[in-house]
């Protein structure tokens, strides 16, 4: 089966939540996670699922905003599954190498702020990174762990910088 043999999976799939209902945004974001971390943790005992989340994710499942009362019911299920289960919640990424979204709302806004990419991870560190950045620190994590299950920003960005080059 294709699903097995493997060490690591990095789960970047997601949707925006605007225009969609609770119920629907609850379908896409955590049963269809939940279901993907179940079947390959059935057949990859040990598993590190890596899952991009967000930054203002709510762990109490309790907030004002529905997403991140959804991303947080997420989260909270996957710690609790018997994998190496680690959170990555990125503020705004600015996407590099080509890197584009296939959400509409997020490329206008990737226009508009893309120039002030520089200008923002200067004024905010905490609160940007890059698609590369994501990329390398969920390589890190899969090859050696990391101290805490819920990665924020700084996090990311540190990880990122502290391991090697990757493309």
């Amino acid at each position: 089966m294709a699903l097995a043999g493997h060490d690591a999976c990095f789960f970047c799939l997601g949707v925006s939540a605007a225009g969609l209902t609770e119920a629907a945004y609850h379908r896409l974001t955590y049963e269809l996670t939940l279901s993907a971390a179940g079947a390959l943790v059935a057949l990859n005992p040990g598993l590190t699922f890596c899952y991009v989340s967000g930054e203002g994710t709510d762990s109490t499942e309790h907030g004002r905003f529905m997403w991140a009362r959804v991303k947080g019911k997420t989260e909270n299920h996957l710690l609790a599954m018997p994998l190496n289960a680690y959170m990555f919640r990125p503020g705004f990424i600015q996407p590099v190498k080509g890197a584009r979204s296939k959400t509409k709302l997020y490329r206008a806004v990737y226009t508009v702020l893309g120039p002030l990419y520089p200008l923002l991870k200067r004024l905010l560190p905490s609160h940007v990174t890059t698609t590369a950045n994501v990329g390398r620190a969920m390589i890190q994590v899969a090859a050696n762990g990391y101290s805490k299950h819920v990665l924020e920003n700084q996090d990311i960005n540190s990880l990122a910088v502290s391991g090697p080059s990757v493309g």
